[in-house]
């Protein structure tokens, strides 16, 4: 009987979970169509490029709006199952609501386990593909790269500062290069403007100056071409390269970032947690959801998916929040990203308590 009743529930969880995922992501699409077909049809965009794009959009949508989708599909089959007073039949014949939220967490494993191999390798190649649509097609390329007051470690011992950077002309203004042994400066390279052309630099009112014991030596030219040791990506790194890693190539690229002084290093870290943090949620979410949802109430389903919807907007809003706060600030990252399951988990272990008797 035990064994039937977790196939029950099981199967319930997961095609429901499957059916809110297939509801969601068609309005979805038609949204972001409506939206983008003008930008589109302007750039006679190719329709191969275009099925792509859906592709993509499909994973890199599901993979944004996981727990939401999940936590509705929960209250929603469970809220079923309460009004059908098959819960009621259920505890009744003696099982207790620990053994009843059993084949829940089984479900909630299997997710778990798809919003984990979504968010380190699948989500990733989709992210390149949607960005690199988007700004390709749709919008102007400068609004994804860093072009102000850029500083860079580019080795172990030397940094690079631009003012400014154009990424269609490939020219940067107030240009320097400090090189240090240890901690003493040896020389420094500056120059009003450098220009990226034909694979060498082009630097304007070019000066070097050697540090020297007892006094420095100083070079001086009106213009000069010249090699570097990094290339016209380092001086405009793409703010979204984050989500297009691996979780393996995301973990060496934070380190380099770190190295090279990067000020992006909150927003790289906030997509690195959060690939953990969210197979987590799916359990957090899914015991709030048993718990709301399995008590029969006056109000029928509608009552329990309006709470749903509520928490679930909570959720998000501190998941956004918090996401933006260790972005653009000395927030840590890793509280930034886990707050959330911190107080849902709270939340969990309350609604649980209070399920159960």
């Amino acid at each position: 009987m035990l064994k039937i009743l977790d196939w029950y529930i099981l199967k319930r969880y997961l095609f429901t979970f499957l059916m809110m995922l297939l509801l969601f992501i068609p309005i979805g699409i038609t949204v972001n169509l409506a939206e983008k077909i003008g930008g589109i049809l302007e750039h006679n965009v190719p329709f191969p490029a275009v099925a792509q794009y859906y592709l993509d959009f499909t994973i890199y949508f599901a993979n944004l709006l996981f727990p939401v989708f999940l936590f509705l599909s929960v209250i929603w089959f469970t809220s079923k199952l309460a009004n059908n007073t098959e819960i009621v039949a259920f505890l009744s014949s003696g099982v207790s609501f620990t053994r009843f939220l059993r084949p829940y967490i089984i479900g909630a494993t299997i997710v778990s386990a798809f919003a984990l191999l979504l968010g380190l390798y699948l989500a990733p190649k989709a992210s390149k593909g949607f960005n690199t649509f988007k700004y390709k097609y749709l919008k102007n390329n400068s609004n994804i790269v860093q072009t102000q007051n850029i500083y860079r470690q580019i080795n172990d011992n030397e940094f690079i500062y631009v003012s400014s950077f154009d990424l269609n002309s490939k020219r940067g203004n107030h240009f320097t290069l400090e090189h240090f042994e240890g901690n003493k400066l040896i020389y420094k390279i500056s120059a009003n403007s450098i220009t990226y052309v034909d694979s060498i630099y082009r630097l304007s009112n070019y000066e070097k100056r050697f540090v020297g014991k007892h006094g420095d030596i100083i070079e001086t030219t009106r213009r000069k071409d010249t090699l570097f040791p990094f290339d016209v990506d380092d001086l405009t790194p793409v703010e979204y390269i984050a989500e297009t890693l691996q979780y393996g190539e995301l973990d060496r690229f934070i380190e380099k970032e770190k190295q090279r002084g990067s000020s992006n290093i909150g927003r790289y870290e906030v997509v690195k947690y959060k690939k953990w943090s969210l197979p987590v949620s799916v359990f957090i979410l899914t015991i709030i959801a048993v718990a709301v949802s399995s008590v029969k109430r006056r109000g029928g389903m509608g009552v329990n998916l309006a709470f749903g919807i509520t928490a679930a907007m909570i959720y998000v809003f501190f998941d956004k929040v918090f996401g933006v706060l260790a972005e653009q600030s000395d927030f840590s990252p890793i509280i930034a990203v886990w707050f959330p399951n911190v107080v849902f988990g709270i939340l969990a272990l309350y609604l649980l308590y209070n399920a159960k008797r």
